[in-house]
């Protein structure tokens, strides 16, 4: 049995990671809440939803909840699945739209390999049931 435990660089690695995709998301849930008709007027145009209030309010809450989910490290994991959902979904409305590829189309998987990556980088639980083998022959 291998150990699975993150040396101080990738925890130091992992947190930073984490971090930065935390503050993001907390900082874009809470425009949606706290400033709504701000993020709909300053937002990207014609993503297709409704310029509503309650529409920024139940964007932002369907993104508060699992961030705040994957910041508790005992639930850190069902955060980030269901922060993938959301990204799944925010891709999917810029595919939808036709925005540029690399700018929007992409920026939910970004974070998405940002949020798995720093997880990785400090969960031991993540890192036992998705080992990376330097070396190892497929």
């Amino acid at each position: 049995m291998t150990d699975t435990s993150p040396t101080k660089g990738q925890l130091i690695a992992g947190r930073v990671l984490s971090g930065l995709v935390i503050l993001f998301l907390l900082f874009d849930a809470g425009l949606k809440l706290v400033a709504p008709q701000f993020a709909i007027d300053n937002g990207p145009p014609n993503l297709g939803w409704p310029p509503k209030i309650e529409t920024m309010y139940l964007l932002a809450i369907l993104l508060l909840v699992p961030t705040l989910l994957h910041i508790w490290p005992r639930t850190a994991i069902l955060g980030a699945i269901l922060i993938t959902g959301y990204l799944g979904g925010a891709i999917a409305t810029q595919v939808r739209v036709g925005n540029p590829l690399f700018s929007h189309m992409l920026f939910g998987v970004y974070l998405g390999l940002m949020l798995w990556g720093g997880l990785w980088l400090r969960d031991p639980r993540l890192r036992a049931m998705i080992p990376f083998r330097a070396g190892a022959a497929a």
